[in-house]
């Protein structure tokens, strides 16, 4: 099919003869082989999983907001962070803005609970409002796919990969962008996590 003069800035990415998908293309992007061009690029969104109260759910539900995602753990001694991501959730929930939970047991086994175990654990101990979803792992082989495109975002320093440890969060903007990587030891309220949050609220 021939491509119009609409459809020239576009780049295919699955071609099929009654089939065709484009991607657009990036500023400043040049010319790429082939093999790169026919990639189909998951959608943070896509991922189906449950909430931590067993309710299917993904991160589509929450399309149109700004989310920091984190993975969680209540026997870390990061575990206080808890406290500054809720104050985050109470200061921009009303402003198209939520963090969500991401129970892990990989580092140091420090999240065993059960999903009960965990809700009880962070609404009794921290006052925890904001959304929490199933535990997952977020290394290795039984990687979930969130996290498949999570970690494939550097941070500052430009290193992408692994997640180092718990509460580890990403900021991804209102149309599914991951903006920004934060480590472990970044304090949730620190000033450059607030600067990103309040750039990439949604309006």
């Amino acid at each position: 099919m021939p491509r119009t003069d609409k459809e020239s800035h576009l780049l295919p990415i699955f071609d099929q003869p009654e089939v065709i998908l484009y991607r657009p293309r990036h500023p400043g992007e040049g010319h790429r082989h082939s093999r790169d061009i026919y990639t189909w690029e998951m959608s943070i969104y896509e991922p189906s999983m449950h909430s931590l109260q067993g309710d299917p759910a993904s991160l589509g539900d929450y399309r149109g907001q700004t989310l920091l995602v984190v993975n969680v753990a209540s026997k870390c001694g990061l575990t206080p962070q808890y406290e500054g991501l809720e104050r985050l959730q109470k200061t921009y929930g009303d402003k198209g803005f939520t963090v969500i939970g991401f129970p892990c047991n990989q580092f140091g086994e420090q999240e065993p609970g059960s999903s009960a175990e965990i809700a009880t654990f962070c609404s009794a101990t921290y006052g925890v409002t904001f959304p929490m979803f199933e535990k997952v792992e977020v290394n290795g082989a039984g990687r979930h796919p969130v996290y498949e495109e999570l970690v494939a975002v550097p941070d500052g320093d430009g290193e992408a990969g692994d997640i180092q440890w718990n509460f580890e969060k990403f900021l991804v903007s209102p149309t599914g962008e991951i903006v920004r990587r934060f480590r472990p030891m970044v304090d949730p309220e620190a000033p450059e996590v607030i600067d990103a949050i309040e750039a990439t609220l949604p309006g």
